[in-house]
Parts: structure tokens; sequence; C-alpha cells
């Protein structure tokens, strides 16, 4: 098994996506969109302004960039110019895009913006949402009362929408003829994005393991879980360090789960599997990974 970790000029490459020519997109907190090319080097293609998460391809060649802060981006990367599809939204986190055009993506928390998901975390304000736009700019709520809604993936055959719940480390399952329930449940740790893969497979990040404390706080009165966000960063529970991420069928069975060296690289917060590779972005690493098993 190879564990490569590359290099992007910035931190946090959360999220990847891989085209048919092999070519690696990523977005870091600065705003910087990176294309890594085959072979590893990494130039700047566009920049949002905003911090960039999930990130898909468009069936006309662009991609879509959930900005945490400006929302639903459609960006093309021979250019750079920057298209504004959907915004005001809290926490725009990750997406899924079906065969004729529409997006499914998740909206985190409508209480706590990036940069306070820990708070997220622990508090479970259970105000996470799963969205739909249709190429019209239809925007519809398909689903909310979401545990930290982040990633989002598709059936293979777009019966149904799957979205990560991070805080309840599962990943539910609205079928698109009305009913929800869940693919999996009590995920050995927290999901981040999930996405399918060439090999058909929904793969799910797994950010950090299963946390007893965490575990603790969130069952905790919700005066004492808002008082643990006050105390210093350094004070609160931190993700553990590791590199795991899972794949699944469409039936919720545990097909694929691989490690790596977490040494240098950890948290690993998106997942992309292209051709037999699993590309992997981490929200606090200034690189993205690849493992081939």
């Amino acid at each position: 098994m190879d564990f490569r970790v590359i290099a992007v000029p910035g931190h946090g490459a959360e999220d990847v996506v891989v085209a048919a020519d092999g070519v690696v997109f990523t977005g870091t907190e600065d705003g910087v969109i990176h294309r890594i090319v085959p072979g590893g080097s990494v130039e700047a293609v566009a920049n949002t302004g905003g911090r960039p998460l999930g990130i898909e391809l468009l069936p006309d060649g662009r991609l879509l960039v959930c900005d945490a802060r400006r929302g639903l981006l459609a960006v093309n990367p021979s250019t750079g110019a920057i298209e504004d599809l959907l915004g005001g939204m809290r926490f725009c986190n990750n997406a899924a895009v079906a065969a004729d055009g529409t997006i499914y993506f998740s909206d985190s928390s409508t209480v706590h913006p990036i940069d306070e998901w820990r708070a997220e975390m622990v508090e479970v304000t259970r105000t996470g949402r799963l969205l739909r736009r249709t190429p019209d700019g239809t925007v519809t709520v398909l689903r909310d009362g979401l545990a930290f809604a982040n990633g989002v993936a598709l059936a293979g055959d777009e019966s149904f929408v799957a979205v990560a719940e991070t805080a309840a480390r599962a990943i539910a399952r609205h079928w698109l003829t009305g009913r929800d329930d869940f693919l999996v449940e009590d995920l050995p740790g927290y999901p981040d994005n999930i996405a399918r893969g060439s090999d058909r497979l929904i793969w799910v990040s797994i950010a950090s393991p299963k946390d007893p404390v965490v575990e603790r706080l969130q069952r905790a009165p919700v005066w004492i879980r808002r008082q643990v966000t006050k105390i210093p960063q350094s004070l609160q529970p931190a993700p553990k360090r590791t590199v795991r991420v899972q794949a699944y069928d469409d039936d919720g069975h545990l097909i694929r789960d691989l490690t790596g060296d977490s040494t240098h690289f950890h948290m690993v917060t998106g997942v992309r599997e292209h051709d037999g590779r699993i590309w992997m972005g981490s929200l606090h690493e200034p690189a993205v990974a690849v493992l081939t098993p």
C-alpha cells in the first residue's frame, strides 16, 4: 500500500475532486482553488474570496464549489470566472450533482458558521439541512433537523441522496420518493465529506475516531454544552490524528475500510476514489494525499 502526500500552497485543502483526465482540484482556506496535474505540479486557477469546501464537477465542465461563506459557486478552471448560484446560507458545505445538473447540497447549520464548527459538534443544534437546486434555479429543502449536515452523495440510480450527519456519526438517506432512513449508523468516527467513486461505492471520510469526551458532552444539558464552547480552543476536545476512509454499497454494507500513516497527514475531510486510487483532503493540512491500495 502506497500513501503519498502532495503539498499545496495553502492551508486546509478540505476536499478533492478528480476530473476524467486525472487532474485533481482542491480548495484552501485562503479562497484559492488549486489544480494538481498528474505528476504532482500544482497551480492556482481561481480565488473565491471565501472558504471553499466541497468541490464537484458540473456537466458543463465547470467546478461546483460549496463555499462556506459565499454559498454555491460555479467556477471556470480555465478562466477563473466565478458565477454565484445561491447565497444566503450559514454554512454551505458539500454537494452531489445529478446527471441532469440538479445539485443536492448541505447547509451544516443555521446557527454556527464554519469558524464555529467545534461548537456545532458539541452543541448538536440539529439545524443542518439537505437542499436541492434544479437547473432552472428552483431551491427546495428536502430534509432539515440534521446533526451537522456534511458530505452528500447520490445513489447509483439517483433514487436517494445520502448526507453525512457528522455530530451523530451517521449517514442519513433521503429517498426522492420522500422517505427518510439511514444508509449507515454508529460509524466508528465522525464522517465529513462523502462521494461516489468510480467503483460505484459511496466513500466516507472519517475525520476523527469516536471520542468518549465528545459523546458525553453531546448528552449533557444544553447550558453545559454552550459553556464548553466558550473555553479556550486549546482546552476543548480536539480531533485525534488519524487517516481513515470507508466505502459502502447502496445497501449500506461496508465494502472497504482503509487506513494510512497519520504522521505527516491527518483529519481526512474529503475523499474521492478514482480508478483505484483514493484521494484525500484535510481541513487542517496544507496538502492532499493519495492512497494506492
